[in-house]
């Protein structure tokens, strides 16, 4: 329902990558921001409060059947990201939730604390098949609350009892934490972590993702896993044509010198929500640059600012992509971020014996 006032984007909150905070598409009824004269222009907004909220999970693993996604099984130990990074593909899934995929999505989370518990289960089944799985597929599961609520790494120590496979994607340096469990599970070819570093500009990071690690935190990370002998690779996406691309290659270079040996990246994709809410923060933050920004994203996907069609929408078609793309190719040769990586070992899955259980007779 529209309030009939000329909406307005509200002054940025700090901390917060988002705008503003319209209604979910799924609400019977809108919300939109407006000026209604009492708002002083020097009056800074009230603090925005994270809550956190217990979700009762029946099953932990998600499975998808998506073609261009890499994986098929994963974990999400939360909903919502407060990382706030204004591009976040995950935003239009608090929608579900009746929620806002703007500044709700980052400072109403939900988490799930009976994670391990769900994932020792599941595991247990005498019918499950073990495949690698992915953590991290939807939000980060090394946000800021990580470090206090621990859910993560839960979910790492069944998985290494288990010696199930699985991967790490992840922004934050709060992933060294866990350092222990992820060599113990690399030295037994268990796992790899994927580090996601979109800027070296710390001025862009702090805009783009407001609470996540610094560029610099993120390389130390990629340094100190790499030295403890966990495989990892960088992430560098979103790839934005005009705001970010130029830097593909200054972020590779610096991955490799930190250790890192493989690399991929995905063109920005705004599907639903998503591209009202980034052109929100273009205008805001970028004035200069939106305008350009938003033509070559278009350029990308066909005249059109997203197009969810398979394997296209990770990379665009037409000249801009294309040339992104053989950048990245020749950026990740150069500095050998090309090498295969050698397939995550299922066959070392085993079911521990419980206390009191049975051994297996032919365990080791």
């Amino acid at each position: 329902m529209s309030s009939g006032f000329t909406s307005q984007i509200p002054p940025p909150q700090r901390g917060r990558g988002a705008r503003s905070n319209a209604s979910g598409r799924y609400e019977s009824l809108g919300r939109e921001a407006f000026d209604d004269g009492w708002t002083l222009e020097d009056e800074a907004p009230a603090k925005l409060e994270t809550t956190l909220t217990a979700e009762k999970a029946r099953v932990i693993i998600s499975h998808n059947d998506s073609p261009d996604v890499g994986f098929s099984a994963s974990i999400n130990p939360y909903r919502g990201c407060e990382h706030g990074c204004i591009y976040c593909y995950a935003r239009p899934a608090h929608a579900y939730m009746g929620l806002s995929p703007g500044l709700d999505f980052e400072s109403k989370l939900f988490f799930k604390p009976e994670a391990a518990k769900l994932l020792e289960k599941e595991l247990s089944k005498p019918s499950y098949i073990p495949e690698f799985i992915h953590i991290g597929g939807n939000t980060d599961p090394y946000q800021p609350q990580e470090r206090r609520l621990r859910i993560t790494r839960g979910v790492i120590e069944v998985l290494l009892r288990f010696r199930h496979p699985f991967t790490v994607i992840t922004k934050s340096a709060l992933v060294v934490r866990d350092i222990d469990l992820l060599a113990e599970a690399a030295a037994q070819g268990l796992t790899r972590v994927a580090m996601s570093i979109t800027t070296l500009d710390r001025k862009l990071a702090r805009s783009m993702e407001p609470r996540a690690a610094t560029p610099e935190k993120r390389i130390d990370a990629v340094r100190r896993l790499s030295a403890a002998g966990v495989p990892v690779s960088v992430m560098f996406a979103p790839a934005i044509p005009g705001l970010n691309d130029h830097e593909m290659e200054a972020v590779l270079e610096r991955a490799a010198e930190a250790g890192a040996n493989g690399a991929g990246y995905v063109a920005l994709r705004l599907p639903l929500e998503i591209k009202d809410l980034f052109r929100e923060w273009l205008e805001t933050d970028h004035p200069d640059r939106a305008r350009r920004v938003m033509s070559l994203v278009r350029q990308m996907r066909g005249g059109k600012d997203y197009d969810m069609q398979w394997r296209s929408r990770m990379r665009g078609e037409g000249p801009v992509a294309d040339l992104m793309a053989a950048r990245f190719r020749a950026a990740r040769k150069r500095y050998g971020l090309n090498q295969s990586w050698n397939a995550l070992d299922v066959t070392r899955f085993c079911v521990p014996v419980q206390p009191g259980g049975q051994l297996d007779l032919f365990g080791e």
